[in-house]
């Protein structure tokens, strides 16, 4: 396979989706988990027989107790059950499953429940996303899944609305906006987790220019009970708390970083501690990427790639730790928050972990977040290592410091991207998806807030980075992993590589099992020990998400949503076979009848589409800056969840003037360009692709 020199993942466009646009119920409703609440969950983790909350528990260890399927007899693992989620983009849902009942969502935000023992739909609630808001996030039109608590189901939807629905009938029962502001592209794609009676939700679009925040709503009532922001606003303004006010000393206002919003969106973790009754949040990168643009003077811009901890009955700010201080990679540290109690130099210490995307594996102390230690899981080049204060030893290339390129090792793709790692107390072991993408970044002197501007990634569709990919040739190879890593010794305990990047999320089990979907459309089973693959089925499409397991009447089971997306899997896919979202459940000696493998349509250069050769280099730029991050470079592969243009037939490159200034594929999630584009700026395109793929030809 073929790979391109510019590499980074992007916004919903061209695939095909449609479905009814109301609910469907069943004629028995689902059990409806009444009184399903947080001593419930607490209790779970004692025996794991339900999977409640997205991470099995409070601490988001995904380390089962169940231990009836085992490293002896894995082997025997068939297919209980299969369906479609009748999806073509991304699948990044956790599977739920409580007294027998499987709640999953899927692209597009909407939620299914299941019987989990048969896999009969029971009934399915479609929040209705407008198709044509599709472009407002970076990453695929994905939703990582839901939250139960009593008697209801909880989505935030990928528009920004979150959805309490019934979880017996699948009506729903109330929602509320959670964008503080409409004019600005905001999305959530997370998980919303529950605790205390309040539903927690955070937000993506940092790319876009937002600020970032977390909220807290009722649980019975929607209503909104507080909101913490995790940058500071305009100093002209009153500072909301304490804590802005902190935050706001580490900016520099002469760069007028509030006007782009200053980035930090909580678009995943979010982590419970009941004993210590604190909430810790993962916050994303700064908007723009490049620091220097949005805070000239310097400074490290709290609360940009840190951890913090809240209070969640008031969003209380209590400590936090800045992982990136300064942030100007697309360093998150939105990356699963994992809680543990380790053995460290002869003493107990209550710690989170976290292995974000900068390539650092974190344990710092959870009760003051006091940086610990910190050791690179894989190969990094921003930085040498930390001091003993928690600060990051920097090359003092990593930022570019005369505008010239820099690979960025790991790349913005991250080290780990946000698939979810799990940690076995009883091995020690965090089971990590390690990855590498490469890049190579370089500052961009013409960056203005929200000016399209040829050359400058995804300007045309509202993107602010500040940095332009490209420039030199990467180094680096691309790779996936999954990686053993004993969180005290700070070192790995053993490896598996991959073909491919970006591998599913982990689940570790009592039985001494590690389970793990692939690039390459596989679902795995290991030796959690040492590392050998003990079983393998293949699922038809490549696998983002993490599985579950649960057990009903006696018997253990796994499950596995799949479905091929995200921001790397818009452009790229490593399976010769393509397949819907699907849901795959397991048990020891099941029988059901796998589904059937479709596959890959083969791929044919297109050819035949008239062009001027002056507009090729005019084309590329606005490539670049309206096409790159969604369909990827032209004739470098294949394509992923959307098509690769340089594959696409002659027919629709020729009319893609008319095909996109019409609005043509907005239903399926690809933005408006009228008004953007010009049918003379789309010729010039034409020529970009039509001589991209015919210089890929072989000769």
């Amino acid at each position: 396979m073929k790979r391109a020199t510019i590499l980074i993942g992007g916004v919903s466009l061209f695939v095909a989706f449609s479905h009814d646009n109301t609910a469907a119920f069943a004629q028995q409703p689902a059990n409806p988990v009444t009184k399903f609440d947080s001593e419930a969950i607490i209790a779970n983790a004692k025996t794991s027989k339900n999977w409640p909350t997205y991470g099995l528990d409070y601490a988001e260890t995904r380390d089962s107790a169940l231990n009836q399927i085992t490293d002896g007899n894995v082997g025997q693992l068939g297919l209980a059950w299969s369906t479609s989620l009748d999806s073509t983009r991304g699948v990044e849902a956790t599977p739920i499953v409580i007294d027998g009942v499987m709640y999953v969502s899927s692209s597009w935000s909407i939620v299914h429940a299941f019987d989990a023992v048969t896999g009969k739909e029971l009934w399915r609630y479609d929040p209705e996303v407008p198709r044509d808001q599709g472009y407002k996030g970076c990453c695929d039109v994905v939703s990582r899944g839901v939250a139960v608590y009593d008697g209801k189901v909880y989505v935030g939807a990928y528009d920004g609305w979150l959805h309490a629905i019934d979880a017996g009938t699948g009506k729903r029962v109330w929602k509320v906006d959670t964008i503080a502001n409409r004019k600005m592209s905001y999305t959530v794609t997370g998980a919303p987790r529950v605790y205390k009676g309040k539903v927690m939700i955070g937000n993506g679009g940092a790319e876009y220019g937002v600020r970032g925040y977390v909220t807290a709503y009722d649980a019975a009532s929607g209503k909104q009970v507080w909101r913490f922001y995790t940058v500071p606003g305009d100093p002209s303004k009153p500072a909301e708390n304490a804590a802005m006010e902190l935050a706001a000393k580490t900016w520099d206002p002469s760069g007028k970083f509030w006007e782009g919003g200053g980035g930090g969106t909580v678009w995943d973790a979010i982590t419970y501690d009941p004993e210590l009754d604190l909430m810790y949040i993962g916050v994303g990168n700064g908007s723009p990427w490049n620091a220097k643009l949005r805070s000239p003077k310097g400074g490290d811009n709290l609360f940009l790639s840190s951890v913090v901890a809240l209070r969640p009955d008031t969003g209380e700010y209590v400590c936090h730790y800045q992982g990136t201080p300064a942030e100007s990679w697309d360093y998150t540290a939105t990356q699963q928050i994992t809680l543990a109690d380790l053995e460290i130099e002869g003493s107990k210490r209550k710690v989170f972990m976290q292995a974000p995307k900068n390539g650092f594996f974190f344990v710092v102390d959870r009760k003051n977040c006091k940086f610990i230690s910190a050791t690179p899981f894989t190969q990094v080049n921003w930085a040498t290592g930390y001091d003993k204060n928690g600060r990051p030893i920097e090359d003092p290339k990593a930022r570019s410091p005369n505008g010239e390129p820099w690979e960025t090792i790991p790349s913005a793709f991250g080290a780990h991207g946000w698939h979810p790692m799990s940690y076995s107390a009883k091995l020690g072991l965090v089971y990590i998806p390690v990855q590498g993408i490469p890049n190579v970044q370089t500052p961009d002197p013409n960056w203005k807030l929200n000016k399209s501007e040829p050359g400058s990634p995804m300007s045309t569709n509202g993107w602010n980075l500040g940095e332009r990919m490209g420039g030199a040739v990467p180094t680096a190879k691309p790779f996936g992993q999954l990686l053993a890593w004993d969180p005290v010794k700070q070192k790995p305990a053993w490896k598996v590589d991959y073909a491919s990047p970006w591998n599913g999320g982990t689940l570790t089990t009592a039985g001494n099992l590690v389970f793990q979907g692939t690039a390459d459309g596989r679902f795995l089973a290991y030796n959690a020990k040492t590392g050998d693959l003990l079983w393998q089925f293949p699922v038809g499409t490549g696998v983002v998400a993490a599985p579950s397991t649960w057990e009903k009447d006696g018997t253990q089971y796994v499950s596995i949503a799949v479905g091929w997306g995200g921001v790397y899997g818009l452009m790229q896919r490593a399976t010769e076979t393509i397949g819907p979202g699907r849901v795959f459940t397991f048990k020891l000696n099941g029988k059901a009848e796998a589904p059937k493998l479709a596959s890959g349509v083969a791929a044919k250069l297109v050819s035949g589409v008239p062009y001027d050769s002056k507009d090729v280099a005019a084309g590329g730029g606005l490539y670049v800056a309206a096409c790159l991050f969604c369909h990827g470079a032209p004739a470098a592969n294949n394509g992923g969840a959307i098509p690769n243009l340089g594959y696409a037939s002659t027919e629709t490159i020729k009319n893609l003037p008319e095909l996109v200034l019409s609005g043509a594929f907005v239903n399926a999630g690809m933005p408006r360009f009228d008004g953007k584009l010009s049918a003379d700026d789309l010729k010039k395109i034409q020529a970009f692709i039509q001589s991209t793929a015919d210089a890929a030809r072989p000769k």
